[in-house]
């Protein structure tokens, strides 16, 4: 992927940042200057250097952080809002959060320095689902629970998701547990204000298989590749050549007929 991309992905630097110390002739990829901040890049593999010194540790990271309310998804917020980062160490500072939840939103928000999981856990091709918990003001009914099964269009996006269950209803509120495999932009309130319904609370509590269990809010833990169901990306298949046609053989190789010769 293209160089500013790429270290934007992996939160160590802004994309305006990096075209800075591009145009300064500061920063380095495999210990060579470049000039172009389009250049294709690996972040898993490449090494990535300001003034000769390392932006990130290369080895492989991913935690689960508990989101309380009142904190963005960002590196960094221009409004001086608290960022998730401000609840974390400065070393875990150049993990990229796996998707964002809105500052209302709370549970369990993955980050990593492994772009290649964050690209599969969010590409709804994968169908990786996420599990939240929801309150909305009001009593939900089959009709609209049956409506939001069909899926509902919304600005031109059709809200669908995988699975809506209701846990609990009466007349000042309802509990539901929706799961979705896409990302679409605050997808869960704006399905249940197209059902008529005000959301009061929204947390996550799975990511595929991960559950977030009895982390406190604000707190993290570092996961393993096994917890994510993940295994270390296979070597690409050498691409097999089909057999060359017979005009195209070496006629070398061929074996003449007894009794025939050339002329």
């Amino acid at each position: 992927m293209p160089l500013e991309r790429a270290l934007s992905k992996l939160g160590v630097a802004s994309r305006s940042q990096t075209r800075e110390w591009t145009l300064k002739g500061r920063l380095q990829v495999n210990g060579h200057t470049v000039r172009d901040t389009m250049l294709m890049v690996s972040p898993e593999t490449d090494r990535f250097t300001v003034d000769g010194k390392p932006m990130r540790n290369d080895g492989w990271l991913a935690i689960m952080l508990n989101k309380p309310k009142a904190v963005v998804t960002t590196k960094s917020d221009e409004k001086g809002r608290r960022t998730v980062f401000n609840l974390l160490p400065s070393e875990l500072g150049t993990l990229h959060p796996v998707g964002r939840l809105d500052m209302a939103t709370t549970g369990l928000l993955i980050l990593t320095n492994d772009t290649r999981l964050s690209s599969y856990l969010t590409d709804p091709v994968n169908k990786v689902l996420r599990t939240y918990v929801v309150t909305v003001a009001g009593e939900i009914t089959e009709p609209e629970l049956a409506k939001a099964r069909t899926g509902i269009m919304d600005d031109g996006e059709l809200l669908k998701p995988a699975e809506i269950t209701l846990r609990k209803a009466s007349g000042r509120e309802s509990h539901l547990v929706v799961k979705l495999t896409g990302g679409r932009n605050r997808e869960i309130r704006r399905l249940c204000a197209a059902l008529g319904h005000e959301v009061t609370q929204l947390k996550r509590v799975a990511y595929g298989p991960l559950q977030l269990g009895a982390l406190e809010p604000g707190r993290y833990r570092r996961l393993t590749r096994e917890e994510l169901n993940i295994k270390p990306p296979a070597a690409p298949a050498a691409k097999k050549l089909p057999p060359p046609p017979p005009w195209a053989r070496d006629k070398r190789k061929r074996k003449m007929p007894p009794g025939r010769r050339n002329h």
